[in-house]
């Protein structure tokens, strides 16, 4: 029997394993053993545990890729009304408190109604802001070892198997000035027409150089909770006509925060002497992403402020979303990878 098939050609992943009551449910109903039709799904664990991250996970994946094990690799679980309920649910839940969050983080504004040089100034001291994070690519860059690096990359394939998927979702909603800047940075992401030159792929060429798993979705089980919640906030943005600015301030701060972590993570690498596909990658973000910040800065968010006036506190709203939720996700890899070594330096002494 061969492999399932997404609609894109691609082999589907398998469903992961529960986390709690929520996400086992949603999994049952998936692989046909029980159905939520009818039923109100259980209250997830507490937030943190994985359950109720990883229950949005999944129903964000169905729009996607599918899952091999799930009946008719989930396509038929795509548009249930009952799941979109949850879906919805999920969704508020995640929005209010990444609202609490930046409303008490007490981020620097981007001005309404500026001149385009200053909104772009006003969004670059936004990305500079200090979310008072410890910074993943300078531990790479000084401190990790090679088991270290691995655990980090397995945990950051959670996104970069999809790489700016999320943000495409945003396309035929765009004015169309802004959509043919957005299709400008795209590009690159997508191999300007090479497919081999994709960044996934870039990336499944480094993760298999490394000896890493490189399937798509391959690493979900052991992802923190922290880094499918930042992974379920792109989703948010992209997937909603009304989150449309906050997905492109998402993205701008994305791009003008990736050039300079890139480096440091290329100097981590070499001094571990990780193989060169996978620092070949991190290079080419060292490049594009240097580019494209000015791009996304100054012509993607510029001209959709143009066509959209007011637009400004959503997209701030956005770029700051892609701030706290990195800093977030570093804090939570960090002690992850630190406390691994701990425990591993521990075994050895005892």
């Amino acid at each position: 029997m061969s492999t399932p098939q997404t609609g894109n050609g691609q082999s589907m992943p398998t469903l992961p394993r529960a986390r709690g009551p929520l996400s086992a449910a949603l999994i049952a109903d998936l692989r046909g053993e029980t159905t939520l039709v009818d039923r109100t799904p259980p209250e997830p664990a507490p937030l943190g545990s994985g359950d109720e991250e990883l229950a949005l996970w999944l129903l964000y994946e169905l729009h996607h890729h599918g899952f091999d094990d799930a009946v008719d690799g989930g396509t038929e679980h795509e548009w249930r009304p009952d799941l979109l309920a949850l879906r919805g649910d999920l969704e508020r839940r995640l929005e209010q408190r990444w609202r609490e969050r930046v409303a008490a983080a007490d981020l620097p504004e981007l001005p309404v109604g500026a001149e385009p040089a200053d909104l772009a100034r006003a969004f670059f001291a936004l990305c500079e802001a200090d979310t008072g994070a410890e910074s993943v690519a300078r531990f790479l860059q000084r401190e990790a070892d090679e088991e270290q690096l691995a655990e980090v990359l397995r945990q950051r394939s959670i996104y970069h198997v999809k790489e700016q998927d999320a943000a495409m979702w945003t396309l035929p909603r765009l004015p169309d000035t802004t959509k043919a800047h957005l299709v400008t940075i795209a590009a690159d992401e997508y191999g300007n027409g090479r497919p081999d030159d994709l960044h996934a792929q870039l990336w499944a060429r480094g993760m298999r150089a490394c000896g890493l798993d490189a399937a798509y979705a391959a690493h979900v089980d052991g992802a923190l909770p922290a880094v499918l919640e930042q992974n379920n906030l792109m989703s948010l943005l992209g997937l909603h006509r009304r989150l449309v600015p906050a997905a492109l301030g998402h993205l701008a701060a994305f791009e003008v925060t990736s050039a300079v972590p890139s480096r440091r993570v290329v100097r981590g690498m070499e001094r571990l002497g990780a193989p060169e596909p996978m620092v070949a990658y991190y290079r080419e973000h060292m490049v594009a992403d240097a580019v494209h910040e000015q791009l996304a800065v100054r012509d993607l968010v510029g001209s959709y402020v143009a066509e959209v006036p007011g637009s400004e506190p959503e997209i701030a709203f956005g770029a700051a979303v892609c701030l706290l939720a990195e800093a977030a996700t570093a804090t939570a890899v960090l002690e992850h990878v630190r406390r691994d070594d701990e425990t591993a330096a521990g075994e050895d002494v005892a």
